[in-house]
């Protein structure tokens, strides 16, 4: 499976839970980043070139990744977790939600 990268709008609520959650659960090398010009941290080339997975939680977030770096995304494998942005950093619903998808990601 390799270094996994999640990814949401701004890199502050789903992608760092999801980035905790899976690295305690998975045991691989985790790592989050926003696609918005005001993330905390914005998802960089360098993101792209470590990972090996690279999770987004939205589908729309899907394609504004593949339009706007899409030719880093070469060999990737990329998985939409579906999951709205209506949650906190490690609310309790959320972390459930990312548990359950997790599966999603192992194969």
């Amino acid at each position: 499976m390799g270094n996994l990268l999640f990814i949401c709008g701004k890199g502050r609520k789903r992608s760092p839970t999801a980035a905790s959650i899976a690295a305690e659960h998975l045991g691989q090398p985790t790592d989050f980043a926003g696609l918005s010009a005001v993330s905390d941290e914005r998802v960089s080339r360098d993101h792209l070139l470590w990972a090996d997975t690279i999770a987004v939680m939205e589908k729309s977030q899907l394609s504004r990744l593949k339009r706007h770096m899409g030719s880093h995304l070469k060999g990737k494998r990329i998985v939409c977790l579906d999951i709205p942005d209506t949650y906190e950093f490690m609310q309790p619903e959320l972390v459930e939600i990312v548990r359950s998808k997790l599966k999603r990601i192992v194969r």
